[in-house]
């Protein structure tokens, strides 16, 4: 298997927690939610390698304490591939040390947190080219030939 690194030019820097999210009340002590999380995650990437079955966990949803999300991250690693782009806030999305589960996070325009999510799949949809821009790219590059055909 090839190994590639795909870089995304932006600057974010910061580490998101639940109280970052403008939760007025974390969760302060531990919920048990990190172990079926876990499970969760695992039962997940099983279903994607057999299935091709992508799932979504919405971190933002789950009752976490600061520390329990900390030790989730600790945990999952950190992988190889990481973006951090800019559209509409900025995102930053990174492969976990466990290969097919990410971790996406989304900042509005204030730099605060507003979503968090694991994704278990091949690539989250996020840094996926849409149709549409691929459309508008081979306009561009129509454009381009035509113009250097002429100049020729």
């Amino acid at each position: 298997m090839q190994t590639r690194d795909v870089h995304i030019d932006a600057q974010v820097t910061r580490n998101a927690s639940a109280a970052d999210a403008g939760d007025p009340t974390p969760c302060a002590i531990p919920t048990g939610n990190l172990l079926p999380l876990l499970h969760e995650v695992r039962h997940a990437l099983e279903r994607w390698l057999e299935s091709g079955t992508t799932h979504i966990i919405d971190l933002r949803c789950l009752p976490m304490s600061p520390a329990e999300e900390a030790t989730l991250l600790r945990l999952l690693g950190r992988g190889e591939v990481e973006a951090r782009l800019s559209t509409l806030g900025d995102s930053e999305v990174f492969e976990t040390g466990i290969a097919g589960v990410w971790i996406v996070n989304h900042y509005n325009d204030n730099d605060v947190p507003v979503g968090r999510f694991i994704e278990i799949c091949s690539l989250p949809a996020i840094l996926q080219t849409q149709r549409e821009d691929a459309e508008s790219g081979l306009e561009t590059l129509d454009r381009l030939i035509s113009n250097e055909e002429n100049m020729s």
